[in-house]
């Protein structure tokens, strides 16, 4: 699901890829449905290819979404209030203990957290199961063999 995500350099939201071909991609900007070309000009990049600094390595968004969706309880985050009262850490914190605090700044953070909320409104409850079972089926197909 997050392969089909794409944030756009410069551009405020998270998109879904409609169309391509070799030139350009045709997006859907997630909120408000609008679409619009990204040509290869443009800095686009999968949700599915981030990952977050963690003491133990990095750690796929995919998984950081799910945690961030259960400790929350599938509600939207308040990321201006997170900013104003520099909780955006402690906010992080409580669901990954383990980030790597000199290497994930409050921008870092805030994206997430907004990204979060917009893929919750938009009606995303898992971030890391559609992957987990192409892989599990791809697993079994190669044991039948």
């Amino acid at each position: 699901m997050l392969r089909e995500i794409l944030a756009i350099t410069g551009k405020p939201g998270l998109f879904k890829i409609v169309s391509h071909n070799n030139k350009m991609l045709l997006v859907e900007e997630l909120k408000t449905k609008k679409r619009f070309p990204a040509h290869a000009r443009d800095k686009v990049v999968s949700l599915g290819d981030i990952a977050m600094y963690t003491d133990s390595g990095d750690k796929p968004l995919g998984e950081i979404l799910d945690l961030v969706y259960a400790h929350n309880n599938g509600k939207t985050i308040d990321v201006k209030a997170l900013v104003a009262n520099d909780g955006l850490r402690d906010e992080f914190e409580a669901v990954i203990p383990d980030f790597d605090k000199e290497r994930v700044y409050n921008n870092d953070i805030r994206k997430l957290f907004m990204w979060y909320n917009i893929l919750v409104e938009e009606g995303y409850t898992k971030f890391t199961e559609e992957e987990v079972a192409e892989e599990a089926g791809a697993d079994d197909s190669a044991k039948a063999e």
